[in-house]
């Protein structure tokens, strides 16, 4: 009898477990749900964490999340409206708006990723495809930059930098957002956000470019030696210049000096020889004789000669004991 009684009670208890657990759900913050009844959904939407009913047995409870979410798409290879080939990859922020038609249309997380790696691809690519590049990398506040700074660019880059944009980067995603956005409220979704994470170009494209960059690179690098070259040309000229200018000045400086200082020493031998010109001319007289004439010269003089007179009013030369001057000198 008493264990009937003990497996009466087990049995109530566990009844009374299941039917509990069956009825009794919890929600947590962050998290929204839906009650469905044999597939269907049934009621509205709970939206506030805590502890709720639902019928046991024929109803379930499929929850999902109230806040953002994160869709990355895969890079996609495109051609802009110039038909420049690049990878251009996507991201965006959504969230699930109405969580029953949500569930009616994509089911879970994984088919909505998958409904807008269709839409916002599509659209992204419509987009890219009518833009030019040089809007899908500006912004529409580009600022022309300065004469200074466009003195470097090369002539043929120098138009497109000052080209107007008309619509840039920023506009051409909140296109993407607004075209996307009329799209995805069936699907109980709201899209957030859309942002444009990279542009790039392709392989080959992307070769054409780093080798345009280089000779680009090299034509500036030349034209900087070139005129490195003028320019040391130009100064080693005026150096040259100017050291022929200081050497003509130091010369012509020189010559003044010395000619002042020959006219100085004329005029005082000038002044000094005038006081007794006999003396003078008996000193060059005497200088002439220690001067050396050529050896292969003979010079012949007679005794009457002018060369001799201070000579022949000198002591004679029986009174000191030494033969009689001859007529004829030879002058080694």
């Amino acid at each position: 009898m008493k264990f009937i009684v003990k497996a009466t009670i087990t049995v109530v208890a566990a009844a009374l477990v299941l039917i509990l657990t069956g009825t009794l759900y919890t929600l947590e913050e962050g998290q929204q749900a839906i009650v469905v009844q044999f597939g269907r959904p049934v009621g509205d939407t709970v939206t506030e964490a805590g502890l709720h009913v639902k019928l046991p047995f024929v109803q379930e409870v499929r929850r999902f999340e109230k806040r953002l979410l994160i869709w990355d798409g895969d890079p996609n290879q495109i051609p802009t409206k110039g038909r420049e080939f690049i990878w251009v990859d996507t991201t965006a922020r959504w969230r699930i708006a109405d969580a029953k038609k949500f569930l009616e249309n994509v089911a879970s997380e994984e088919g909505a990723q998958s409904r807008l790696n269709d839409i916002l691809d599509s659209v992204v690519r419509d987009q890219v495809s009518s833009s030019e590049l040089v809007e899908l990398v500006r912004s529409a506040s580009w600022v022309v930059p300065e004469d200074d700074v466009l003195k470097e660019v090369p002539k043929e880059q120098e138009a497109e930098l000052k080209r107007e944009i008309a619509r840039g980067r920023e506009e051409i995603t909140r296109t993407i957002l607004l075209e996307a956005q009329r799209i995805i409220p069936q699907y109980g979704i709201e899209l957030v956000d859309v942002r444009i994470k990279r542009l790039d170009y392709v392989e080959s494209v992307r070769e054409k470019v780093y080798e345009r960059m280089i000779s680009e690179r090299k034509r500036i690098a030349a034209q900087f030696r070139s005129e490195g070259e003028g320019r040391s040309a130009e100064i080693l000229g005026t150096m040259e210049k100017e050291l022929r200018q200081i050497r003509s000045t130091a010369y012509r400086r020189v010559q003044e000096i010395q000619g002042q200082a020959d006219a100085e020493a004329t005029r005082i031998y000038g002044n000094a020889y005038n006081r007794n010109p006999e003396f003078y001319a008996f000193l060059r007289t005497l200088e002439s004789y220690k001067e050396n004439p050529n050896p292969n010269s003979v010079m012949i003089l007679t005794t009457d000669s002018d060369f001799y007179q201070y000579v022949k009013q000198a002591i004679p030369a029986e009174a000191q004991g030494l033969p009689a001057p001859v007529s004829q000198e030879r002058t080694p």
